[in-house]
């Protein structure tokens, strides 16, 4: 190793930067988004139901933790975002029936991920 390399090593952060919990949400419903518009697009009813069965994990602990007493937000962001809870739990079983598209559910996640975005930007 030259003494560049050893340098850069040297001085190379410790460990990766911390996440706050509102980029792992932001990761977490981004990637379950990308996989449910990739499935849609390939025409893959596996990967999509696949995909909505991680999107409804991901809506029922965001159910519990919006009723959870201690939670700090505000009551009609909690309200908002159970009746969101519901709606996708709905409307995911429609989808799964071939009744309905998976395109709402895509809609209500890109909302969040605005939301969470100026949030974390401070506007």
């Amino acid at each position: 190793m030259n003494a560049y390399a050893q340098a850069q090593s040297a001085y190379a952060p410790a460990a990766a930067p911390t996440r706050t919990a509102r980029s792992a949400e932001y990761e977490v419903i981004a990637r379950i988004s990308h996989r449910m518009n990739k499935a849609i697009k390939d025409d893959d009813f596996t990967a999509l139901a696949e995909a909505i069965y991680e999107n409804n994990k991901l809506w029922t602990a965001l159910a519990i933790d919006v009723t959870d007493e201690n939670n700090l937000l505000p009551d009609e962001l909690r309200a908002r975002i159970a009746y969101l809870a519901d709606f996708t739990r709905l409307h995911s079983h429609k989808v799964l029936q071939k009744k309905e598209s998976a395109i709402p559910l895509l809609e209500i996640n890109a909302a969040i991920l605005r939301g969470l975005k100026q949030e974390g930007s401070g506007k």
